[in-house]
């Protein structure tokens, strides 16, 4: 007997309603897009590393404001006084990076992580240095390095405004947790655009095998530049139309903020090279870091036999274990299918959005990627 025509229709609206809210739901790599070959971590997110916390500030406020703060913990506990190794690799130049210098210069880290917009990067010094200072044991502190990352949402956010307060990125860093990371449009991604598409905040993980040494390696991104999308070696930007060159009104400049967080112990050096390494993995979606894109990558360890104490005696010598070039391979692959993963990752979960002074940038269109790349 057959089912009555209202009835199909409802069974049907019904399936229509389920996929579309599976899909809304679901990430590139659950919808059947390949990234790499190393399995991710359960989360397949930063967080995978053990101690790493993230959290965001969105700020949607009338139809101008449209932007935010992330913050990135490598650890829970006061970083000033238990200073990680990390490094930095500048892939180009065209931004503001704040603490930088001393970064490269002693090889650690003794602050949060905060990525925001351009013009926002002083707020984001301040509240890190505020956040800081009011830690229980640094009562006598007298400077800190803040790390602040940025990139220009100024297209779809009212920048000039300077809309990020210290006590918004504060709440950043206070909210900051080790579950999963929300991805899209929060954050510091909040405004931005990627490859003519809705950019965002994305991230991603890999754990290696126990024979490599059974390490994770995460990686969060804030997507805000251009240049000719490729998603699993299928020409995307090409397919729809959006690539630099095509019409010379569309502008490939852009930026693009790279964390990488490993438990492995790793050194500064070591730990360059892993971020060098980051970029890799944003050329193969397409990224070609233009002479107006601002593309940094910070890398960190978590490992605790690396800590750096901010008091010790004088003249003791430091100990520590760390892995020696030739067990650098694996990470180094870690860290470029991550990156290529939580770029994609972002555009997947970016949702159309309309911003200063009506303008509107539209989200990928997820279905036709979809179509192109699993049936290729």
């Amino acid at each position: 007997m057959s089912k009555p025509k209202s009835q199909s229709i409802l069974v049907g609206a019904f399936f229509f309603l389920t996929f579309q809210m599976l899909f809304s739901q679901s990430r590139p790599r659950e919808l059947g897009i390949p990234f790499g070959i190393l399995p991710s971590g359960a989360l397949n997110a930063i967080t995978d590393v053990p101690g790493v916390k993230v959290g965001h500030l969105t700020k949607i406020e009338g139809s101008d404001v449209r932007t935010g703060v992330t913050a990135i913990l490598p650890h829970g506990g006061n970083l000033f006084q238990d200073k990680v190794p990390a490094a930095i690799f500048v892939g180009n130049g065209f931004g503001k990076l704040a603490g930088v210098t001393q970064v490269k210069e002693l090889g650690n880290l003794e602050s949060p992580i905060i990525l925001t917009n351009t013009l926002s990067v002083a707020a984001g010094i301040e509240g890190v240095v505020r956040f800081s200072l009011s830690q229980q044991g640094n009562e006598a502190v007298q400077s800190v390095n803040a790390l602040v990352g940025e990139t220009n949402d100024g297209y779809l956010n009212d920048i000039r405004g300077m809309h990020i307060s210290p006590e918004e990125v504060i709440h950043a860093i206070e909210s900051a947790n080790s579950g999963a990371v929300n991805e899209g449009n929060v954050g510091a991604g909040t405004g931005t655009v990627c490859f003519g598409w809705k950019g965002g905040i994305g991230t991603s993980s890999r754990k290696l095998p126990e024979s490599l040494g059974g390490y994770t390696v995460g990686v969060l991104v804030q997507t805000n530049f251009g240049g000719n999308l490729q998603i699993a070696g299928v020409p995307v930007g090409e397919n729809l139309g959006k690539y630099p060159f095509k019409d010379a009104l569309e502008k490939s400049d852009g930026s693009c903020m790279i964390v990488v967080a490993t438990d492995a112990p790793v050194l500064e050096r070591n730990l360059e090279r892993m971020a060098q390494r980051a970029m890799m993995g944003l050329a193969k979606t397409g990224g070609i870091a233009s002479n107006g894109s601002g593309d940094y990558v910070v890398a960190f360890s978590t490992n605790e036999g690396l800590r750096i104490p901010y008091s010790r005696p004088s003249q003791q010598l430091q100990k520590g274990e760390f892995l020696a070039n030739d067990d650098m391979t694996a990470l180094f692959m870690a860290v470029i299918e991550a990156t290529e993963e939580a770029i994609i990752n972002s555009l997947f979960a970016a949702e159309t959005l309309e911003g200063k002074g009506g303008r509107t940038v539209e989200a990928l269109p997820k279905e036709k990627v979809l179509e192109w790349v699993i049936s290729k």
